[in-house]
């Protein structure tokens, strides 16, 4: 069976180098990773980009220790195929402050490359992504499994699907929309041939994790998330965010596209159930650590980090957990046949993005009143309805997940494929 072909937008980020490690653990028949594409996010786009290279460089070190070792390979995927990796801007569309997440820390991985300097890359590979090494023969090991793209990354993903036939790529999406945005604006029916847009993002029946009612992605680029949901709706202008009188902005889509955008969605009310606890992760990896694994070393960094973040925040009274939000797309990648994944009752929902408001920038919005909608047969709208949120033609059409083939299943199935 083909594999699904897959593109991976990332801002890491402790979470995201986890979802990437187990993209690049699957088999070669579950996924091809097509693209890393990069974004700025919980750490500014450098820092995102080092822990993007810093990846491979320390899976370089494990595939050589685990030979060293007899031990089997595993990380298929990575040894199988060659990924692109390219690099977005440096800030959301309209705002040029970044939104910095601090639950990461300051690299965005805890300190690791301080910590290990020998898994770390070495200063050269700024020159990969501008004017190349100056010396090309002296290629580093870790560019045996991805190609550094000089290209932005937009544009990157504009190529591939125009190379791909429609319906054979997916997108998953684990930082801003930035990268999104700017493909879809620049040329929205090639970004249309994308089998599938899975984010990682908002808040819908759950409060936020930046402000009461925003998750961090999408506030940290609300009107580039706003401008990717609109792509849902039959008719975009009618959710599309407000244009700004004194900020540059992208162009309005054209009037009439010729298919929707599936975008699924996995917002924090799916993502936060779904814990890697800090018993289990370490009964997991002290074995690894014991033998000198390279990449345990590395995660068993960022990780204690992050649950060293997590205590400062809730105490020690609880088991510290890190919710694998950004890995949970990457598990539906790979197990969406299950029947286990259930969408929202009555999806696709109408959900919108604020992109305005004082105290609600962010904020996925939907209509919970529980008004009937038109019959469809003798009428699309309802008198009174302004802004579209019963209409048939206007709106969005997110299909949001509610459930997983387990909470309880899948940090289990993280560790097994990246460690076993």
């Amino acid at each position: 069976m083909a594999p699904k072909k897959l593109i991976i937008d990332t801002d890491p980020g402790g979470d995201d180098v986890i979802a990437m490690l187990l993209a690049l653990a699957s088999s070669p028949e579950e996924l091809e990773v097509l693209m890393i594409s990069v974004t700025y996010g919980n750490v500014p786009l450098e820092s995102c980009l080092r822990n993007v290279v810093g990846l491979f460089h320390v899976l370089g070190h494990e595939m050589e220790w685990r030979k060293a070792q007899g031990k089997p390979l595993g990380f298929e995927a990575l040894r199988t195929y060659k990924p692109i990796v390219a690099v977005g801007p440096e800030h959301a569309l309209e705002d040029e402050i970044l939104m910095a997440d601090n639950f990461h820390g300051a690299d965005g991985l805890h300190g690791v490359h301080e910590a290990h300097p020998h898994l770390s890359p070495a200063d050269t590979w700024k020159a990969l992504f501008k004017d190349g090494l100056p010396d090309e023969d002296e290629k580093p090991s870790y560019l045996n499994y991805f190609t550094p793209s000089k290209i932005p990354s937009h544009k990157e993903i504009l190529r591939i699907l125009k190379e791909e036939p429609a319906d054979t790529v997916s997108i998953c999406v684990l930082g801003p929309l930035t990268n999104l945005a700017l493909a879809a604006s620049e040329d929205p029916e090639t970004f249309l041939k994308v089998k599938e847009v899975a984010v990682m993002g908002g808040a819908v029946e759950c409060e936020g994790n930046v402000t009461p009612v925003a998750e961090f992605n999408t506030y940290a680029d609300a009107v580039a998330a706003a401008r990717v949901f609109a792509l849902t709706s039959p008719t975009p202008a009618s959710t599309m965010p407000p244009v700004p009188k004194d900020k540059a902005t992208l162009p309005p889509y054209p009037e009439k596209l010729s298919r929707p955008l599936n975008l699924s969605l996995f917002p924090l009310d799916i993502t936060t159930p779904h814990l890697l606890n800090m018993g289990f992760f370490l009964e997991k990896i002290e074995p690894q650590l014991a033998e000198g694994s390279p990449l345990a070393t590395w995660v068993n960094t960022f990780m204690n980090g992050i649950f060293r973040q997590i205590i400062s925040m809730i105490g020690n009274e609880v088991e510290p957990g890190l919710s694998l939000h950004d890995p949970l797309t990457i598990w539906y990648m790979l197990t969406g046949s299950d029947p286990a994944w259930k969408l929202a009752k009555g999806a696709p929902e109408d959900i919108r993005i604020e992109t305005s408001g004082q105290w609600t920038h962010g904020m996925h919005v939907s209509d919970r009143r529980g008004r009937t909608r038109p019959d469809g047969v003798t009428t699309a709208e309802l008198p009174g309805d302004e802004d579209g949120w019963l209409s048939l033609k206007r709106g969005n059409r997110i299909n949001r997940y509610v459930s997983s083939p387990g909470e309880m299943d899948f940090a289990p199935f993280l560790m097994e494929r990246l460690f076993a």
